[in-house]
């Protein structure tokens, strides 16, 4: 895997959401800038904080033709209920066997309270119209994370 991805193709990746819709990265191409954002688990607070930070950016990614994906280890009907609870705008993926999280080096062996055990590391990336890889946050801290990924697509699109 790839130190970075930035500047690089975005791997691309087929998963179903919420509603058992496939959605494709490809699906975007040539039309929206997609925030691809990794998380590890659906109601915790951390993950909870950053999916209603997202909700509540929502309109100003929308104005600069920007989509938000979430992805989680998470079923459907997991998905469902965290939509629903926090009134998420956006689609999130099912990626239960973390395929995409591998492909995007985010699938990772994380140690909490003297145990080790593999997971998600929070990560965003920030995909372009052309699938490239513009912006990477790996490793994230929730706090002013998505304010950091909306300034960033804003001096992309001079907005």
């Amino acid at each position: 895997m790839a130190e970075t991805l930035e500047g690089l193709s975005a791997p691309d990746f087929s998963l179903k959401d919420s509603e058992g819709n496939t959605v494709s990265l490809s699906d975007y191409k040539g039309k929206q800038y997609v925030i691809l954002y990794f998380y590890p688990k659906d109601n915790t607070p951390g993950c909870t904080t950053q999916a209603c930070d997202f909700r509540d950016t929502h309109d100003e990614f929308e104005k600069l033709n920007a989509v938000i994906l979430g992805v989680s280890p998470d079923s459907g009907e997991s998905h469902v209920k965290f939509i629903d609870k926090h009134g998420l705008p956006f689609r999130l993926l099912v990626d239960e066997d973390h395929q995409v999280a591998e492909q995007y080096g985010v699938w990772t062996l994380k140690k909490n309270f003297g145990k080790e055990y593999m997971g998600i590391e929070r990560s965003t990336f920030l995909i372009d119209p052309t699938g490239t890889v513009v912006k990477e946050w790996r490793k994230v801290r929730v706090k002013g994370h998505v304010e950091d990924a909306l300034e960033t697509l804003k001096q992309l699109t001079d907005n």
